[in-house]
């Protein structure tokens, strides 16, 4: 048996975990920009805790390398955040499973390695479950037919509306965005840290990428104290748990590389974010459970067919 796979196993339930708390914290305030330096600062403080593993010494003209792969941390972290906040939990986090085929794509381009038929197969079947998640439930029915209060009677946008369809197409784009910028970030990890060891490149990439997220300070609209009280235990807990998930499966590509398998287990938080939101989310006031068994079922679908991409493209 790989043990190497518990890594992103794990990291794939920390991560519906942190991707709960994330949403709930913007529903409160936190704040996109705001909730990136935070949870960039706590991972950060995390993979510190590799220093004691050590590594090789590089010379400082090498350092350009930590330094854009933090970029594309960062990068990833931004679009991501914005998939979780302008859309829904159980659309975002599927689509996120595009990265894997990312990862063996760019692979493949830094590697001059001839595309495989299945590696085209598997892309087709991914923008199929981009389609199926892309679905919009059928009317609303209205009160007086003894139906429950529609979504726009509390306020909100109903998910049946051009608006919330909007949100869902920028969704999609900012979750793509986030795949692949998290796909070229998990590939040059493989690449570069054996060559400075696990123990010095992690910790130097992400506190670059801390340092990075500093530049995010002057572009938050309102002051700190302005955050609702509400919001920082979800804020604190997203953070927390994405800083755990990305120590999780972080570590593991570096230390035993593999990427591609390890990003076929991840994406298993496809399924798992639809399962999460369907039975747990009203513990996180996550309304995504509300918009029918039919549209769930779509979503489903989709996260099926997108772990079955995956799938196909490591089995090749």
């Amino acid at each position: 048996m790989k043990w190497h796979l518990l890594f992103p196993f794990t990291a794939s339930l920390l991560y519906i975990a942190a991707a709960l708390f994330l949403k709930r914290a913007q529903q409160l305030g936190g704040g996109v920009l705001r909730t990136t330096f935070i949870a960039n600062v706590a991972i950060a403080l995390v993979f510190a805790a590799l220093l004691p593993m050590g590594g090789k010494g590089q010379p400082a003209a090498e350092l350009w390398q930590p330094a854009l792969v933090a970029v594309l941390f960062v990068a990833g972290q931004v679009f991501a955040v914005l998939a979780l906040s302008l859309g829904d939990v159980s659309v975002a986090t599927p689509v996120l499973g595009a990265k894997t085929i990312f990862v063996a794509w760019f692979t493949t381009l830094l590697l001059a390695t001839r595309l495989p038929w299945q590696l085209w197969c598997a892309a087709g079947l991914s923008f199929g479950a981009i389609a199926l998640l892309n679905q919009k439930p059928g009317p609303v029915p209205q009160a007086g037919d003894g139906a429950l209060p529609s979504s726009t009677d509390a306020g909100m946008v109903s998910d049946s509306e051009p608006g919330h369809h909007r949100r869902l197409g920028q969704t999609l784009l900012y979750s793509l965005l986030a795949a692949a910028a998290y796909a070229l970030f998990d590939v040059l990890v493989q690449k570069w840290a054996p060559t400075w060891g696990t123990g010095r490149f992690l910790p130097i990439m992400f506190a670059m990428s801390a340092v990075l997220s500093l530049g995010f300070v002057p572009f938050i609209r309102e002051p700190w104290r302005a955050v609702p009280r509400a919001a920082w235990p979800a804020l604190g807990a997203g953070a927390f748990f994405m800083a755990l998930q990305s120590f999780a499966f972080v570590s593991g590509v570096a230390m035993f590389g593999d990427a591609t398998a390890m990003n076929v287990v991840y994406s298993a938080r496809g399924v798992w974010s639809v399962a999460a939101v369907w039975f747990i989310g009203h513990w996180f006031a996550n309304t995504e459970g509300q918009l029918g068994g039919g549209v769930l079922r779509w979503r489903l679908a989709g996260a099926v067919l997108m772990t079955s991409a995956i799938v196909l493209v490591v089995t090749r």
